[in-house]
Order: C-alpha cells, then sequence, then structure tokens
C-alpha cells in the first residue's frame, strides 16, 4: 500500500473542531484571552503533539504544518471575541468534542500506517492523538484527565474508532476519506449509545473474592475426588486373590517329576556296557 497520508483538509478539519472543543471549556471557565488561545491550541494540536514525540518519526505536525498553529489562534480570538456563537446550539460542547476525537483518531492512526508500524502501534497511537489533546486540556486546568474518569465511554470509542480505521485501510481498501467517515461515525455512534443507555467504564472493580471462591471449590472438589479413588483402591486392595502362577508352577512341577524318575530309572550307558562279572 502506498503511503499516502489523508487529505491536507481533513488534518485542518480536526483542528479547528478540536480548537473549538477547547474553546468552549474556556467559555465555560471564563478565561481571558490567553486562556482561550491557549485551550484551542492544546485541543487542536495537544494530541497530534503527544503521538509526534512517541512515534519519533516524520517530525511534529504543529511545527512543520504552515497553518497549524495560525488556525488555533484565529480560532482561540474568534472564541473570545465572539462567544455568542456558540451559545446557540444546545449540547454543542459535547457533538464538538466526540466528533474532534474520531476525527484525531484516523489522523494518529493514519500516520503510524504510513510508516508501517505494527497494528497495535497504529491503534495506540490513534488513541493517543484522539484523546491527547482534552487530556492536556484537563491537566492545565488542574482537573482529572476526562478519560481516567469513570464516565460514559470515551477513550473506549477512540480505541474502537482506531481499529476501524485500520481494517478499512488494510483489510477492506477503502479510501482514505470514506475510512475517516467510518471511523468519526463509528467514534460518535459509540459515544452517542452510551449517552443513552448510560453506558459506564468499569471502575472499582475487585474480583479477588470471586477469584478466591473458585480456586477453593476447585480445591475443595479435587481434594473429594481424591478421597473416593484412594478409598476404592483400598478396597480393591482388600479383596482376596488367587495366585494363578503359584497354580501353575505347582501343575508345571507335577508334569516334569515323571520324567525325572524315568531318568534316574534308567541305566546310564555313557560309561560303557556293563560287565557281566559285576554283581548286582
Amino acid at each position: 500500500m502506498s503511503a499516502v497520508s489523508i487529505p491536507v483538509w481533513l488534518d485542518l478539519a480536526a483542528v479547528v473542531v478540536g480548537s473549538a472543543s477547547g474553546l468552549l471549556v474556556a467559555q465555560d471557565r471564563k478565561l481571558d484571552l490567553v486562556g482561550h488561545i491557549v485551550l484551542a491550541m492544546l485541543g487542536g494540536l495537544g494530541g497530534g503533539l503527544i503521538r509526534d514525540i512517541i512515534m519519533q518519526r516524520g517530525g511534529v505536525y504543529m511545527i512543520s504544518s504552515e497553518m497549524a498553529i495560525p488556525v488555533t489562534v484565529l480560532a482561540g480570538l474568534v472564541g473570545f471575541l465572539f462567544p455568542g456563537i456558540f451559545r446557540k446550539v444546545p449540547n454543542l460542547l459535547e457533538w464538538v468534542d466526540i466528533i474532534s476525537v474520531g476525527l484525531f483518531v484516523a489522523a494518529g492512526t493514519d500516520k503510524a500506517v504510513i510508516y508501517s508500524l505494527s497494528p497495535w502501534a497504529a491503534v495506540l497511537m490513534g488513541t493517543a492523538t484522539g484523546v491527547g489533546g482534552g487530556m492536556m486540556r484537563d491537566i492545565f486546568l488542574g482537573d482529572t484527565p476526562r478519560i481516567f474518569q469513570r464516565s460514559n465511554l470515551y477513550a473506549i470509542c477512540a480505541v474502537a474508532g482506531s481499529v476501524v480505521y485500520y481494517v478499512a485501510i488494510f483489510k477492506l481498501c477503502i479510501n482514505r476519506p470514506w475510512a475517516v467517515a467510518l471511523c468519526v461515525l463509528v467514534t460518535v455512534l459509540l459515544r452517542r449509545i452510551s449517552l443513552r443507555f448510560n453506558v459506564l467504564s468499569p471502575a472499582d472493580m475487585d474480583l479477588t473474592p470471586k477469584v478466591v471462591e473458585g480456586a477453593q471449590q476447585m480445591y475443595n472438589q479435587a481434594l473429594e475426588q481424591g478421597k473416593r479413588q484412594s478409598k476404592a483402591i483400598e478396597r480393591r486392595s482388600k479383596r482376596p486373590t488367587h495366585d494363578h502362577r503359584l497354580v501353575l508352577v505347582h501343575d508345571d512341577a507335577k508334569k516334569v517329576r515323571p520324567k525325572e524318575d524315568d531318568e534316574k530309572s534308567t541305566p546310564s550307558t555313557e560309561d560303557g556296557p556293563r560287565d557281566p562279572d559285576e554283581k548286582e
């Protein structure tokens, strides 16, 4: 497969959407102009920065791209000067956030595919790119990163989207724009399903009691089975047995004895003919 990345406009679309997610958080926290610009840059470029630092291949996107930094700075200015634009749409933060995750997942997985990384590494890079920006945003604000808290599915949606993108490119041979659309669709759909049916990520799990209980039951069953087998062997050992070997040896001895008697009664002729003058 040729090493052709996704179109530039899709990369920039991911950056813009990610910047918008940072802006919405900045408006909710009542931050100043610098806060709006920084959160816009973290939301739009943070995930790609983490990916590029880990991969150490192909350079850093936010530095090598001529449009990445200006676009995020411009988005920060627009969000600070015209906050009313974002307030007109209810639940805009939720939709923008998960759509940006899907776009970044596709971009991160695609770069790993270009540099022929393993499937596991590709999924890891896609997931890190998708949730890295939001994680850095939460850390800068002094919050526990959202992906570490028990909530509706978030990072799991990113993992699923990365897997779908990788399969679409390698197994189904789908063009990259369509693969990106499929990745975003799966990521957003899983997120909305988790919100609709309140599917939460697992937390505070301890399987130790169940594992110990199961192991104890298996041990008791094995112990009881061993006792039953021991008793059965003991009962068989106490049964009277007839020694057929002794009987056979005794019968053979009876059969052999007459021949021995005949040999004793027959005079030996090995020493020559008997002397007629010898006394009987």
